[in-house]
């Protein structure tokens, strides 16, 4: 009887604090119809033990997706996949493949030459920091250079790379392979190899660069742009303009070369006296014994040249971009392969096996996070592995702030390849968007499928890897050697 009684008093002691409340709060007196309904339906449905015990896990499960910054990636592009076009059928899906229409085209880049096709798009990116470079035949050397950047922090690394590393290469290339055609450095007395100038090298240096420009400038006649946010970057006339920055216009109008790891600037006296020229570079550097041009070591060069240039070029602009950069060189049956980053080459051999091309170069990875921990830094877990809690690649061109202390790098990885063994169907050099969606094995049997389509399916996966949720900037260059003769 005592007992009820207290719940009583408990329970009308209750009731009054609440109507004080209430009136206070909303004016709406606690022993309303519409308040006790309310009342009735949480306790039946909402405050329940089970109820409250998946509510407080999904709560814990949501902040620490929201801690680690994983929505930044494929799971809400796969979520709003799977929400948004779900009212598609499959019909309409396939419809969206083959038509120009829709939102992804509208920012899109696409190039067909001969056997090469690239495709790229923005994607859900506010600004395409991607670039391709498809350079066939440079200057009638049987040589060509395909590539790759995927550029980070906007998209001042990416431009210098395509316009300043590319045309150093080219350069080269052409040197030496006119130095294999004249008979190969002259010997000296004691043996060593040395490059003799010619006696007129300005004409002819001025006339490189007349061929270069004007076969860039007849490839992107065929250069097909739908529409851009950044069409002063993909402009078929400007497409190989130089950096803009006026301090790096200056400095490399002043200089006569590129500069590389075995000739450095000279430095001017102290009393100001005048300073001797320059030294033309000793090209022979770059020959093997059997008159081969050494890609690995002219590779190595230009790419930690550039970077040099690039990185003291961004200082002077407080840029912190940078850039992936992937490059491939064919000769022949000889594939030569370069990467810094996290883009991606893969090879379809005869039988359909995926092969590949370079390895990505990740924070996590034990070499990387080693050397990285040795120069006093550290990889923390942000969505992904970073550098600092920064930067995904553990090497790039630019990204100063982490080049100080060399936490990364720009050291390549070069992998070469005789195409007459493995008889390959075909090529695919692509940015990380599409490693995003797809494996190395899932692309080469998707593109497989698709080799006799315009773009040798280049177009199809790349609109692939952005339906399926990729949320960054897509570009996939595919070289189609199906009817290729090996024989040869």
């Amino acid at each position: 009887m005592e007992d009820e009684l207290e719940d009583r008093i408990f329970y009308q002691t209750y009731i009054s604090h609440m109507k004080i409340l209430s009136k206070f709060a909303v004016g709406v007196p606690l022993n309303s119809a519409y308040v006790a309904h309310i009342w009735r339906i949480l306790r039946l449905y909402v405050l329940k033990p089970e109820v409250l015990i998946f509510s407080a896990f999904l709560i814990v499960v949501i902040v620490y997706l929201q801690a680690v910054d994983l929505w930044s990636r494929s799971l809400l592009g796969r979520l709003y996949v799977a929400v948004g076009k779900s009212s598609s059928t499959k019909v309409q899906k396939f419809q969206i493949f083959v038509n120009d229409g829709g939102d992804v085209d509208k920012l899109s880049w696409e190039l067909k030459e001969n056997n090469v096709a690239v495709y790229a798009v923005q994607g859900r990116r506010p600004r395409m920091e991607d670039r391709f470079v498809v350079n066939e035949n440079i200057n009638n050397t049987g040589v060509s250079l395909f590539a790759v950047f995927d550029g980070h922090g906007g998209e001042f690394a990416a431009n210098y790379a395509r316009d300043n590393l590319i045309n150093n290469l080219n350069n080269k290339i052409i040197e030496v392979k006119r130095l294999i055609a004249n008979g190969g450095p002259e010997k000296s007395p004691l043996g060593i190899k040395a490059y003799q100038p010619q006696a007129s090298p300005k004409p002819d240096a001025k006339k490189v660069q007349q061929d270069i420009a004007s076969d860039i400038l007849k490839r992107r006649k065929s250069f097909k742009k739908t529409a851009s946010q950044t069409a002063d970057e993909y402009e078929s006339g400007n497409s190989s303009v130089s950096v803009t920055d006026p301090f790096l216009l200056e400095k490399l109008d002043a200089l006569t070369r590129p500069i590389t790891r075995e000739v450095r600037p000279s430095r001017g006296s102290i009393s100001g006296a005048s300073v001797p020229p320059p030294q033309p570079p000793d090209i022979s550097v770059y020959l093997n014994s059997d008159s081969s041009i050494n890609y690995n070591r002219l590779l190595t060069d230009e790419v930690l040249a550039a970077d040099r240039l690039l990185v003291e070029a961004a200082k002077k602009s407080m840029d912190i971009a940078g850039t992936t950069a992937l490059i491939a060189i064919v000769e022949g049956s000889k594939l030569v392969v370069a990467n810094v980053g996290d883009s991606r080459g893969v090879m379809c051999d005869s039988k359909g096996n995926a092969i590949p091309l370079s390895f990505d170069h990740k924070p996590q990875q034990k070499r990387e996070s080693k050397r990285i921990e040795e120069a006093g830094g550290v990889i923390t877990f942000n969505g992904v592995w970073r550098v600092a809690g920064i930067l995904a690649t553990s090497r790039a061109l630019g990204d100063y702030p982490l080049k100080d202390r060399r936490l990364v790098i720009a050291d390549p990885d070069v992998l070469t390849f005789d195409l007459a063994d493995h008889r390959p169907q075909f090529l695919v050099l692509a940015s990380d968007g599409l490693w995003d969606a797809f494996s190395n094995e899932e692309a080469v049997a998707f593109i497989r499928d698709r080799l006799s389509e315009p773009h040798h399916g280049a177009k199809s996966i790349t609109l692939q890897a952005y339906y399926r949720g990729s949320l960054d900037n897509i570009t996939v260059l595919v070289i189609n050697l199906l009817h290729h003769n090996w024989a040869q």
